[in-house]
């Protein structure tokens, strides 16, 4: 986690003359562009690219049916976010009071100093888009199955059994062990930061560096699925390149290892395609009948930065499991001395 060098105070003057980039060189880079090529003769998508915007996974109640926002919506969301983001990175006050269990918020712990989640709308093939998700065409995944959702019913209860017996039973994320809010993915999902991904190519193989939680996802090129057996972080992935798209294929998760409430048939497949110097278009279809009651689809702009990518130091840092667990250590003891 780490503060971008943005200029959030500059972000609106900006704003116009973002648009007047956007609606020439943005959609210059769409159509006939061929990528330059990788020493294997497949297009090369190596680089550094990030997918951060403050266009959402799922559309807005506010933008209803409408899927595409013309330049003078898109400025207007822009111009919204920017004065609310600016009013949110203010300093945090050292002199507040502590709060309560009941009064924690988001405010308690970070201001927007610490977030890069974006300041700009996803254009995708020149389209301004109000949601990753394109299909379903209200820009909203579909509901869970019944099945699924007395499989998450039942997982949620046998949670509060023991939530904080050890780090077991606490969560991938918590214990550093995989990002949180898939970004690494699959589906790579732009979170609140960190969202930068390294790629990096070489014949049979294309390396996924992810910047949250240091993940970093081999994909194996035209070969054949791992036994059923082995079941990694972040599924068994083989590509193929299909002209100028990289295709990947992932299943066999492992067990511990869910996209919301995901069930053990998890398939999802995504697309890398270069279509100009600086930009990737991203999509991916998730399948998985046990959960979902229809397939679904989401396309993601990622960009090319020229920023750095920073070690992210969860386990180095990550005081609050022991703490969590400490502290359940301590109720227990004072539970167990107030019954002597």
């Amino acid at each position: 986690m780490k503060n971008r060098p943005t200029a959030t105070a500059l972000s609106i003057a900006v704003l116009g003359m973002t648009s007047l980039c956007l609606s020439g060189a943005a959609f210059a880079q769409q159509g006939d562009y061929v990528a330059p090529r990788a020493s294997d003769g497949n297009p090369d998508l190596q680089g550094m690219w990030t997918n951060n915007t403050i266009t959402g996974l799922e559309r807005p109640a506010r933008f209803a049916d409408k899927a595409v926002l013309t330049v003078e919506e898109k400025d207007a969301w822009e111009r919204e976010i920017a004065e609310f983001n600016a009013a949110q990175d203010q300093p945090s006050d050292p002199d507040r009071a502590p709060p309560t269990k009941e009064q924690i918020d988001l405010a308690d712990s970070y201001n927007n100093f610490w977030f890069d989640d974006g300041t700009t709308v996803a254009v995708y093939d020149g389209e301004y888009r109000t949601s990753l998700v394109v299909d379903p065409p209200d820009g909203r995944i579909p509901a869970l199955t019944a099945a699924a959702q007395a499989r998450l019913a039942a997982a949620a209860e046998q949670r509060q059994l023991a939530p904080f017996d050890g780090p077991e039973s606490r969560s991938l994320a918590e214990r550093c062990l995989l990002s949180f809010g898939s970004s690494s993915g699959p589906p790579m999902l732009p979170i609140l930061y960190n969202n930068h991904y390294q790629i990096v190519q070489a014949p049979g193989y294309v390396m996924i560096l992810v910047e949250m939680v240091h993940d970093a996802r081999i994909i194996r090129i035209d070969d054949d699925p791992l036994p059923a057996a082995m079941q990694p972080w972040m599924g068994d992935s083989i590509g193929r390149w299909e002209g100028e798209t990289l295709i990947v294929e992932t299943n066999n998760f492992n067990p511990q290892q869910s996209y919301r409430g995901s069930a053990e048939n998890f398939r999802i497949t995504e697309y890398f395609t270069r279509v100009g110097p600086d930009t990737i278009n991203y999509s991916f279809t998730v399948n998985d009948p046990d959960t979902f009651t229809a397939p679904w689809t989401a396309e993601i702009p990622m960009t090319r930065t020229d920023d750095k990518m920073f070690e992210y130091a969860c386990h180095e840092g990550n005081y609050a499991l022991p703490g969590i667990l400490a502290g359940a250590r301590v109720e227990e003891r004072d539970a167990t001395e107030a019954t002597q």
